[in-house]
């Protein structure tokens, strides 16, 4: 039985061998470890085919090449600088960003930030400030003011800008909110402004603001105390709005068109029309010229006050101004005369406002003339 075996054994391997060696295969041994070896296998053909670098990447090389061994981030900042192609100083600042040894300055960040916002690469810039925020690099105050500008900025980001200024208000950072940093994010909060209710919840959020920056010792500016001005115009706390407008001599800061422009806006709107006046008065008085809204206000207030010598004298000021008040404007004051019982007197401003080529055009003044003639003869 055993010799039979032998002779099978030899019949079969005799007639397999050829064909193997004469097909070139292989049989791979059960634990060969070249197979799984991690290290890719070496080309037999001496001269292999090498890809060759896109004009992009010739000018990456270029400028990698150019950073000497043991650059410093004030070499990296100057290479950004000096590059203009913003995809290119960012495949830049992120190649060193990987360099052993390596850590981003807040300058770089700074400098990459504005390549960004200038190049209206708006990920990247967003990219940039969450990694500020993440701790990239050590808080700096011109890179976060630059960042909570570049927030401010972009509706969607209002919340991100004040992540940064708590950033500033840590123990562990270097650097602490300036004036322009409270400038930024009262006028962003003024952008949220609306109708009451809503106004009412953002004045809060800036009576924060205003305290913190009396507590850190920053003395503001015109710029800055025309805004708190502005909000607690909006929201009609006149009274307070007067106490920062007195605080301005305090600070050695002159009122201009923009402060009287609130406070007499914030004063017709709350039916102070007197005061309101008072304000313009003294605006006009300094030679300080107030925009088209502040005008309408306080004309269609005494227009509503039935003072109509005072609102016609103010809107002849406006036009003079080069400023045209609009179709509502015009409608209150000659209708709000034909109701008073001067019918007469406001056909006549009607003509000598057609006639005034600062005045109105033609398809306004034929509509206004339509309205006067319905309301004197409503039977017709």
């Amino acid at each position: 039985m055993a010799v039979y075996i032998r002779r099978l054994h030899s019949s079969i391997f005799s007639k397999t061998k050829p064909f193997l060696l004469q097909n070139h295969i292989t049989i791979p041994r059960l634990y060969d470890f070249r197979l799984f070896s991690a290290s890719p296998p070496r080309h037999s053909n001496p001269n292999p085919r090498t890809r060759s670098l896109t004009p992009l990447e010739k000018q990456f090389e270029t400028w990698v090449s150019r950073l000497s061994p043991g650059f410093t981030s004030a070499d990296v900042d100057a290479a950004l600088r000096e590059q203009s192609d913003p995809d290119l100083a960012l495949d830049v600042f992120r190649w060193t960003a990987l360099q052993p040894g390596y850590r981003h300055s807040p300058s770089t960040y700074h400098t990459m930030l504005d390549i960004s916002v200038s190049s209206r690469r708006l990920s990247t810039a967003e990219s940039l400030i969450s990694d500020v925020l993440s701790g990239a690099c050590p808080p700096d105050l011109p890179l976060l003011n630059s960042a909570i500008r570049f927030c401010c900025s972009h509706r969607r980001l209002f919340s991100r800008a004040f992540d940064l200024y708590r950033l500033m208000l840590r123990p562990s950072a270097a650097c602490r909110p300036s004036l322009e940093t409270f400038s930024l994010l009262l006028g962003v909060l003024l952008n949220r402004f609306g109708k009451p209710p809503i106004c009412y919840i953002y004045l809060r959020s800036v009576r924060s603001l205003v305290r913190q920056m009396k507590t850190a010792g920053i003395i503001p500016d015109t710029y800055t105390l025309n805004l708190i001005i502005k909000a607690y115009a909006i929201c009609l706390d006149m009274d307070e709005a007067m106490r920062v407008f007195r605080e301005m001599e305090l600070y050695e800061c002159e009122p201009n068109e923009y402060t009287y422009g609130y406070i007499t806006k914030g004063f017709c709107e709350k039916g102070l029309v007197d005061r309101g006046f008072g304000s313009f008065t003294e605006m006009r008085d300094k030679g300080f010229v107030p925009t088209s809204s502040v005008y309408m206000a306080l004309i269609c207030s005494l227009a509503m006050e039935e003072r109509f010598d005072e609102s016609i004298r103010v809107l002849f000021d406006m036009l003079e101004n080069s400023l045209r008040p609009d179709v509502l404007t015009y409608r209150t004051v000659l209708e709000g005369m034909c109701r008073g019982g001067r019918t007469e007197e406001a056909f006549k401003l009607l003509e000598d406002l057609g006639r005034n080529t600062k005045g109105m055009d033609r398809r306004v003044y034929s509509d206004l003339l339509d309205g006067m003639h319905w309301l004197c003869n409503p039977q017709d």
